[in-house]
């Protein structure tokens, strides 16, 4: 007598997801330090690998696993970008000193770079593939305008929007600059 899809199913995700879930946590608090809840992440990433389990074999289920996680914990830095509203206790008890929107003095770098991320992924698709292109793969100017069909000119300019777009996502989130040593 044969066990149950069920029971393999369980089986499988006890063997090959669970032991992951601590180095799963530790990867998401080192690379996305600014997703408020990774216990979501983690089991989100848990759910959507055992549905697609369920649907068919995954061959590196721990690739498949960070994979998935990563993915939404973008979506999780992309939603709260969106909803920047949060629940406060008492309001009447908190130190207001400024009457602008509190940023922290320091953002630490994976910080940094996960609202980086954020910037590009923020930008349109075109503009988006350029700054990617050149600033990212250091392809060059003319050999991203005959990728992508435009002129070199166009390219310019795609780089210039997003750069500035870039920039400006940055700066409304409270950073002036990328690297440690400036503000």
């Amino acid at each position: 007598m044969t066990p149950p899809p069920e029971t393999d199913h369980a089986r499988w995700f006890a063997e090959e997801m669970h032991p992951h879930e601590t180095s799963l946590r530790s990867y998401l608090h080192g690379s996305f330090p600014a997703v408020r809840d990774v216990d979501d992440v983690v089991q989100e990433s848990f759910l959507r690998v055992w549905r697609a389990r369920a649907a068919q074999p995954i061959e590196s289920a721990r690739a498949f696993l960070f994979k998935v996680a990563r993915h939404l914990a973008i979506d999780h830095l992309r939603h709260d970008r969106r909803s920047p509203v949060e629940t406060v206790g008492d309001l009447a008890r908190l130190d207001v000193s400024e009457e602008r929107p509190a940023v922290p003095a320091t953002v630490s770098r994976n910080e940094k770079i996960q609202l980086l991320i954020a910037a590009i992924d923020d930008l349109p698709p075109k503009c988006r593939e350029v700054v990617v292109l050149r600033k990212l793969k250091f392809v060059p100017q003319r050999e991203v305008a005959l990728r992508l069909g435009i002129s070199e000119k166009g390219v310019e300019i795609q780089l210039t929007r997003g750069l500035a777009r870039c920039r400006e996502f940055l700066r409304k989130r409270g950073v002036q600059s990328l690297f440690d040593d400036e503000t």
